[in-house]
């Protein structure tokens, strides 16, 4: 978990994504999963970068295989966008912070 991102889990993930006023993104990740790990200080900082417009989450998949089930994640990492408690964006596999900005800035209301 990064400084600036939040821990996803059954018990929270209600109020922490479908219920938020913000979009958030969740990654679906393992410990196991060297992309994961790169991934991890990119969503750290567009966390802190959008704070305020954006939520960042993180769901371990392996401890929380339900909710990876329920949204047919099949690879790691693996990034859904949600806004209004609904998936918008899939990003699927390592991704440059430029290609995650540009799927993630039109659904970031502007401040």
């Amino acid at each position: 978990m990064g400084q600036y991102t939040v821990e996803v889990t059954t018990q929270n993930f209600q109020s922490q994504v479908l219920a938020s006023q913000l979009p958030v993104l969740v990654e679906f990740t393992a410990d196991w999963c060297p992309p994961c790990k790169m991934l991890k200080p990119i969503l750290d900082d567009l966390a802190r970068r959008y704070e305020g417009r954006l939520t960042v989450g993180v769901v371990d998949s392996d401890e929380y295989p339900e909710i990876r089930d329920s949204f047919g994640v099949m690879g790691l990492p693996t990034m859904i966008l949600f806004r209004n408690g609904a998936p918008v964006e899939r990003i699927v596999g390592y991704t440059p912070r430029e290609r995650i900005e540009a799927k993630l800035l039109p659904h970031l209301q502007h401040t």
